[in-house]
């Protein structure tokens, strides 16, 4: 894989949305509720959709409800978002098996976290990833994300990693710039910002787009500053990114995982959503209502990403 003259290589659009997996009432998976918010998001600007994944709950659904998703998510945007599946799980073998599937259900490519817990050194993390890699026909997505999982994707690993053919995109959580920039200046992978604050300066260093998740809520946002950027306008680009930041800080550095608030603010706007499943507490009344108010605060100063 290799970038061209104009700009990063995007395997799996630019604008994806970490998108939440809405529940019932009772816990169960709502698969109807899914349909509708990834039709929402992608006729909002989403042109790729992250199922499973942290935001998606992945620890907390079973094998078969992964696979029903991503099965009715494809059902309702057909070919109009890629779709990438969360297969990682802490052990290899498991990976591997919900790689197969993701495969089976329609999935487009994979997003593959580093084993948590067990944190394997850097030979072994590239192993893992190799085989997983080598198990499916599907692209492979890199979820570097140290502050959960314990173990950092050293930036040599990714490096050697960017030689396996299936092995295409990092979704970069690692808060280290130069260690981007390393490794976008000597490969070909497709940077993901996967956190929100950093759409706009990872994208101006040759990232490919980002993986959010404030989209679920706002999807017509980052896709603003990207197309602003895109068009050289880098005032407006950096004018809307900075505008973004209450409701950023509000969802994912109060306190409280993105899921929690994504669900407490999908619920106040109307849209499929539902609980959080256990270890997961739902969001309270108080920090509902200070997201819905940076949410419509935002509304008001951009004119844009009403529900």
């Amino acid at each position: 894989m290799t970038t061209d003259d104009d700009g990063p290589a995007a395997p799996f659009g630019r604008a994806l949305c970490a998108m939440v997996t809405p529940f019932t009432e009772s816990g169960a998976l709502d698969l109807d509720g899914a349909r509708r918010l990834a039709g929402r998001l992608v006729s909002r600007g989403c042109d790729g959709l992250v199922l499973s994944g942290t935001t998606g709950e992945s620890p907390t659904t079973t094998d078969a409800e992964k696979a029903a998703l991503v099965t009715a998510v494809r059902e309702a945007v057909g070919d109009r978002a890629a779709l990438v599946a969360g297969v990682g799980t802490a052990d290899t073998r498991h990976t591997v098996e919900l790689a197969l599937a993701a495969e089976k259900a329609g999935a487009d490519g994979l997003l593959v976290v580093a084993p948590y817990y067990s944190r394997p050194p850097q030979d072994a993390l590239e192993a893992h990833f190799r085989e997983v890699a080598d198990a499916s026909g599907l692209p492979v997505m890199v979820y570097d994300i140290p502050g959960r999982t314990g173990t950092r994707v050293e930036p040599d690993t990714l490096v050697r990693l960017a030689g396996h053919p299936r092995i295409v995109a990092v979704k970069d959580c690692a808060y280290d710039l130069l260690g981007t920039q390393k490794v976008l200046s000597r490969t070909g992978l497709a940077y993901y910002a996967g956190c929100d604050e950093q759409v706009l300066a990872l994208y101006a260093v040759g990232a490919a787009g980002y993986v959010s998740t404030v989209a679920n809520v706002a999807p017509d946002l980052f896709r603003a500053v990207l197309d602003a950027f895109d068009a050289g306008d880098t005032g407006r680009a950096a004018l809307l990114q900075r505008r973004a930041i209450p409701l950023i800080e509000s969802m994912m550095a109060a306190g409280l995982p993105g899921t929690v608030t994504a669900k407490a603010l999908l619920g106040a706007l109307g849209l499929p959503a539902g609980p959080v499943r256990a270890p997961l507490r739902p969001a309270d009344r108080e920090t509902t209502a200070g997201l819905l108010a940076a949410y419509e605060e935002l509304a008001v100063h951009t004119g844009q990403f009403q529900a």
